[in-house]
C-alpha cells in the first residue's frame, strides 16, 4: 500500500465508519497518547523495564505492531485534516536529510 493510498483509505474510513474526524487538537492529543503506548512497549521489550506478568510478555510484539499502526493511523488523520500530502512530505524530508547529513553520519565515530 502506498502512503497516498493509505491516506485515501483512512479518509474513507473516517467519513463512513468513524462518522467524522476529531478536531486537530484532539487528534494531536490522541497521537501523543499512542506514541506513549509505543514507548511503554519499547521500554519493556528492548529496555530495562519488565512486564507485570508473563502473558503481557508473550503478546508484546503483536501489541507493538498494533500500537505502531495506531500512531500511523492518527498521523494520517492529522495529515488529511491539515492538507499534508505525506508522500510528498516524506520525499522532501529525505532530500533535506540527505543534503544536510551527507557526510555527517559517515564521519560520526559513534556510528562506526
Amino acid at each position: 500500500m502506498t502512503i497516498e493510498k493509505a491516506q485515501q483509505i483512512v479518509d474513507k474510513w473516517i467519513n463512513t465508519i468513524g462518522v467524522r474526524y476529531y478536531n486537530e487538537l484532539t487528534n494531536t492529543a490522541i497521537l501523543t497518547e499512542e506514541v506513549g503506548e509505543v514507548a511503554r512497549l519499547m521500554a519493556r521489550i528492548y529496555g530495562e523495564q519488565s512486564f507485570k506478568n508473563k502473558e503481557q510478555e508473550t503478546t508484546a510484539k503483536t501489541d507493538l505492531a498494533d500500537e505502531m499502526a495506531d500512531v500511523l493511523f492518527v498521523l494520517i488523520c492529522l495529515a488529511n485534516q491539515t492538507g499534508v500530502d505525506l508522500s510528498d512530505a516524506l520525499k522532501r524530508n529525505l532530500d533535506k536529510k540527505t543534503k544536510r547529513d551527507k557526510e555527517r553520519h559517515a564521519n560520526n565515530e559513534k556510528l562506526k
